[in-house]
């Protein structure tokens, strides 16, 4: 009886719009930070190195590198304290946990795109001869 009334109080804090990514990916995700009486929204950008679910209580944790600092930050997936998660690169990656990341530095700490399949390409018949 109990599980059946937490699993009922869980469905209802779970984000219908929550966007999807994956590990790998680059996020932008505009937190709501308030200060004093004040709310202003402030973006995190950075790559995705790991994602946990768990329903509502399902977490996401972002790297970003400021002024040479690695920063990591871990956000609840289902917070109302968030606007928006924008995703603005699909990274190939083979694993779910990338914290061989924290080792890296420069060049070596990026993470591959993810080649999008051209649709264009398809569209265009062969030239005949």
């Amino acid at each position: 009886m109990q599980a059946a009334m937490m699993q009922f109080i869980e469905d209802r804090q779970i984000r219908k719009n929550a966007p999807e990514f994956r590990t790998g990916d680059t996020v932008r995700v505009n937190w709501k930070i308030k200060e004093g009486e004040k709310e202003r929204v402030q973006a995190f950008e950075g790559i995705v190195i790991r994602k946990t679910k768990g329903g509502a209580r399902a977490t996401f944790t972002v790297r970003k590198i400021s002024f040479g600092v690695g920063v990591e930050r871990i956000f609840p997936l289902h917070s109302p304290r968030y606007e928006t998660i924008d995703v603005l690169a699909h990274g190939k990656v083979a694993r779910n946990r990338l914290f061989y990341l924290r080792a890296l530095r420069g060049k070596a700490s990026k993470v591959d795109a993810l080649e999008e399949a051209d649709e264009t390409a398809a569209e265009v018949p062969a030239a005949t001869k």
